[in-house]
């Protein structure tokens, strides 16, 4: 039994060294391996639809940025092309002579004012002329009427002479010369009565000649107004052909528009890479019929990948952007990178899951949180880019 004190000693001895140096060769380090690679994945969709007249790609393929992906059939494209242009070199002829009708209609509205002013005046001035005319004409007709009593009342009594001379003809008391006398005389009273009679039918139908340019007058008049009232709507009516110039111009601007989209379809026929990388899930073929918005392949870029660490917040007391990190991945077994960290994200990985934990109703259990670390790889880590994203690594930040 004595002889084993030394031994257990000596073991006791050894064992606390390489705890000790266990210790600290692992003091300031932080580590874990629920780290993954990640890398810019962009998903390749279809903007637009149709048959699919080539898909020069293969999966895993190394392309380019500009390289083509997918080539659609443009035909239909070039057709709406040419027909947006023809719209809309219609459309800019219609603007065209509708800006060219807003001077027209403001000029003819202010010259329409003027004339049916004039036209207005003209009408008053015709309708005074022509009631002097009437009252002219019923003048002509009493004076016309007082001659023909006057004829009448003298061709009464000239008759009543001659009936009175004839019986002294016959008994010689008179000559027969002033017979022929009264006879005459008569005969010249009833051409009085004819004369004054003819002219009051002339002064009567003067009356109604005066009468008619009165009625005519005024229909006249009534037309210049109603003329006038239109005239001075010309402000509207500029107006109005203001308004249909701009809705022209505005119908311009939304076919060049329509020309412009009709373009950009035709571009979207090419799908091209957006940026170097690795083609992925590629799943269009030629003679497919495409729809927008249809998944056709994945682009992954492997000139820039990093890591994402979810450490534990136990573990994030020392840990912060700059820090010195070695990285060990689980497909490389006697290689480690060498990088920095980046940054910390603003929560835990719980909290953007899609169904975030809530603690605040029943029983709660304290479960350690992990937060996502972003790490950088220096420069000329990965220059065969043989890093591919998900891959398992495990990370070691130094923070002393």
């Amino acid at each position: 039994m004595k002889k084993r004190i030394p031994i257990i000693i000596a073991v006791l001895v050894v064992m606390a060294g390489a705890a000790g140096a266990w210790a600290w060769l692992t003091s300031g380090r932080e580590s874990t391996d629920d780290a993954q690679v990640e890398a810019h994945v962009t998903p390749i969709a279809a903007r637009i639809g149709g048959t699919v007249l080539a898909a020069p790609v293969a999966d895993n393929q190394t392309v380019e940025a500009g390289t083509v992906l997918v080539q659609i059939d443009t035909r239909d494209f070039e057709l709406a092309i040419e027909r947006a242009r023809a719209e809309l070199a219609d459309a800019e002829a219609a603007a065209v002579a509708a800006q060219a009708n807003v001077p027209i209609v403001s000029t003819t509205a202010k010259g329409g004012v003027s004339t049916a002013r004039g036209s207005v005046a003209q009408a008053h001035a015709g309708i005074a002329e022509a009631e002097q005319a009437v009252l002219a004409a019923r003048s002509r007709l009493a004076t016309a009427q007082a001659r023909s009593r006057e004829a009448e009342a003298n061709a009464s009594k000239a008759a009543k002479d001659v009936e009175r001379l004839k019986p002294l003809l016959t008994k010689d008391e008179i000559s027969q010369q002033q017979y022929d006398a009264a006879v005459a005389a008569a005969n010249g009273a009833r051409a009085s009565v004819e004369s004054a009679t003819a002219q009051e039918r002339e002064a009567e139908a003067d009356i109604q000649a005066a009468q008619s340019r009165v009625n005519q007058a005024e229909a006249t008049r009534e037309q210049a107004a109603a003329q006038l009232q239109t005239a001075e709507t010309g402000p509207q009516q500029v107006a109005v052909t203001k308004a249909r110039a701009a809705a022209a111009e505005a119908r311009v601007m939304q076919l060049r528009a329509a020309v412009k989209q009709a373009e950009l379809n035709l571009e979207y026929a090419t799908v091209r890479a957006p940026v170097r990388g690795v083609v992925s899930r590629k799943t269009v073929e030629p003679g497919q019929v495409i729809q927008p918005g249809q998944p056709l392949m994945t682009v992954v870029a492997l000139d820039q990948v990093w890591i994402v660490a979810n450490f534990k917040e136990t573990q994030l007391e020392h840990m912060h952007a700059g820090q010195r990190v070695t990285v060990e991945v689980d497909a490389f077994d006697s290689r480690e990178f060498t990088g920095k960290v980046d940054s910390i994200a603003a929560a835990t990985g719980a909290r953007f899951s899609l169904l975030p934990p809530e603690n605040a109703t029943g029983n709660f259990v304290k479960v350690v949180q992990r937060v996502p670390v972003k790490i950088v790889l220096d420069q000329g880590q990965d220059a065969q880019r043989v890093l591919r994203p998900g891959m398992s690594v495990t990370p070691t930040v130094h923070t002393n």
